[in-house]
């Protein structure tokens, strides 16, 4: 089944925003926290495994990146903008070389730039700069009938333009993946995908058109409107940001006072590339707080709901929580212990004030991607999985997708296996929560991917014509 995070989560895009919250002060990415041996060399071998799923996955020569594995799939266009960030981090720890890196960069942007691009959608990637969700493996072309995704297109850019600021040496090759990034960024048409000014359209397809949703409310496209915002040939409007802001909600979880979105990662995924901290626009200037403080909120909320545990999960605790669009078990109500239990497939898993998706399935990346806002409580939850699950959950490329203990009597499932008296774990890792783990490992250790993207002139131009201002942005050029 295709499964599009957008889409899936229409129902959760926020209308109204409420009363503002106290003034707290931003921490630093280390959060003054200081982890054990045990944790940084557990943090050493998670990254490096994740990152072979992008180098050891991605095909060598077009740097398509399929979408999971091992189950044979298509192409994740969003994967492959994880993959892109991935392989600067590969190189700067010695995984790979930096002329692999640089290779292995240049051929997929030179494959985007070159793929056809046009209306018809039968045998093309993408039209008008955009591309498609999802594509054939063996051809590179749309995917039977998926859309053409604004999200997707968006993380691909944004890999691309943080290898723009990564491989800035007077070498040929390098050279040539700062104009193919500089080129893939011009020629996307973002007025075009405006049927409802100022909102930007969540999809266009060829057999129906722009699809009837638009991206409203905090969700994970933040880094989307900043490029729309910072293109050079096609911007949207200032009012695009106001527009998006207008769907914020704002309300409290388990104790935490924060803009709601219920999976996280919707709070991760445009900080995987944007510095937000000490930077506000003109909403977080009336709440007294950043983005990266209402990420670290939202992610101690859902650690204080799992603790809470008012539906009964097995395991549920300080030592396995985390809710995040994933991997399910099944779609079905089945008894267990006594208890009628819902459980889904993929699903938008999350909780929050805004609303509550929980079948008593974990998703690894839903902590790994949430590094940054609280390193000590989400590092040792991850290491607690591991100690519990062992090769359930952690084998070659880290964590697989997702588990779930409540599930733990045999049973046949749609996907993964049920180990009988322990529970039901995935058996696939999909790129797009791979990535969010590396990414965010890598910005809480040495704000790496944060650092090269505050001097990137496209990331500056987007941020200030969305309003935002102090911190490292003052100071930029």
């Amino acid at each position: 089944m295709i499964r599009s995070r957008g889409l899936v989560l229409l129902l959760l895009v926020s209308v109204l925003a409420l009363a503002a919250g106290p003034k707290v002060a931003t921490p630093p990415a280390r959060g003054g926290e200081t982890l054990t041996a045990e944790a940084d060399a557990f943090l050493d071998t998670l990254s490096e495994r994740t990152f072979h799923y992008f180098w050891d996955l991605s095909d060598p020569q077009t740097g398509l990146t399929p979408d999971r594995s091992p189950t044979r799939s298509f192409v994740s266009v969003g994967a492959v903008g994880f993959a892109l960030t991935a392989y600067p981090i590969g190189a700067e720890h010695g995984w790979i070389t930096r002329a692999q890196a640089a290779e292995r960069v240049r051929r997929t942007l030179r494959f985007f730039w070159e793929a056809p691009q046009d209306s018809a959608g039968e045998g093309s990637t993408g039209y008008r700069g955009f591309f498609y969700h999802f594509l054939d493996s063996k051809t590179g072309r749309r995917f039977e009938h998926v859309e053409l995704s604004t999200m997707d297109t968006a993380l691909l850019l944004a890999g691309a333009l943080f290898c723009e600021s990564y491989f800035d040496r007077d070498d040929p090759i390098e050279t040539d993946i700062r104009s193919l990034a500089e080129s893939l960024d011009r020629r996307v048409d973002w007025t075009w995908i405006q049927p409802r000014p100022p909102l930007i359209a969540l999809a266009w397809t060829p057999e129906k058109g722009f699809l009837p949703y638009d991206w409203r409310g905090l969700n994970e496209t933040m880094i989307l409107h900043l490029l729309a915002l910072e293109s050079p040939t096609h911007p949207v409007g200032p009012e695009t940001w106001t527009a998006w802001t207008k769907g914020y909600r704002w309300g409290t979880f388990e104790g935490q006072e924060h803009l709601g979105f219920a999976p996280l990662f919707g709070h991760q995924y445009s900080q995987v590339w944007i510095d937000f901290r000490g930077i506000r626009d003109e909403y977080m200037r009336g709440k007294g707080i950043d983005y990266f403080e209402n990420s670290r909120r939202a992610t101690l909320a859902q650690r204080a709901y799992a603790i809470a545990n008012p539906q009964g999960f097995r395991g549920y605790g300080p030592d396995l929580w985390g809710l995040s669009a994933c991997d399910g078990p099944l779609d079905a109500t089945l008894e267990v212990e006594g208890r009628a239990r819902h459980f889904q497939t993929y699903a938008a898993r999350g909780a929050s004030f805004t609303v509550v998706t929980d079948d008593g399935t974990v998703a690894p990346t839903a902590l790994g991607g949430s590094i940054p806002f609280a390193p000590r409580l989400t590092v040792e939850a991850l290491m607690a999985i591991r100690r519990a699950y062992g090769p359930n959950v952690y084998s070659t490329y880290g964590f697989v997708d997702a588990l779930n203990p409540t599930l733990h009597h045999a049973t046949r499932v749609q996907h993964g296996r049920v180990v009988a008296g322990v529970g039901w774990f995935d058996t696939d890792y999909l790129g797009i929560d791979e990535g969010p783990m590396l990414a965010m490992i890598e910005n809480y250790r040495t704000g790496m991917v944060w650092r090269l993207m505050r001097t990137n002139p496209h990331v500056v131009r987007g941020l200030r014509r969305a309003g935002f201002a102090g911190g490292w942005l003052d100071k930029a050029p």
